[in-house]
């Protein structure tokens, strides 16, 4: 075997060895991502189906209703 041919096997096993160092997502990554991204997006829709829900008139103001005639009480 040629210098070269040895020299090019050398470089190819290093490339086909598991780098210690290198830290890949993986299948694992991707399906704890799923998950979460499923996770929020039906919190998300339950949200919006609570907040629809929520009556947002107020109560008339003391001072507006003794404006309109009733008397007024006093806030302690």
């Amino acid at each position: 075997m040629s210098a070269s041919a040895s020299l090019a096997m050398t470089h190819l096993v290093t490339l086909a060895e598991l780098d210690e160092d290198k830290v890949t997502p993986g299948v694992l990554g991707f399906i704890v991502f799923a998950v979460m991204a499923l996770a929020v997006w039906a919190l998300m829709k339950s949200m919006t189906r609570h907040m629809g829900k929520v009556d947002f008139k107020e109560a008339p103001d003391p001072e507006t209703r003794a404006a309109d005639g009733e008397q007024a009480k006093p806030r302690p």
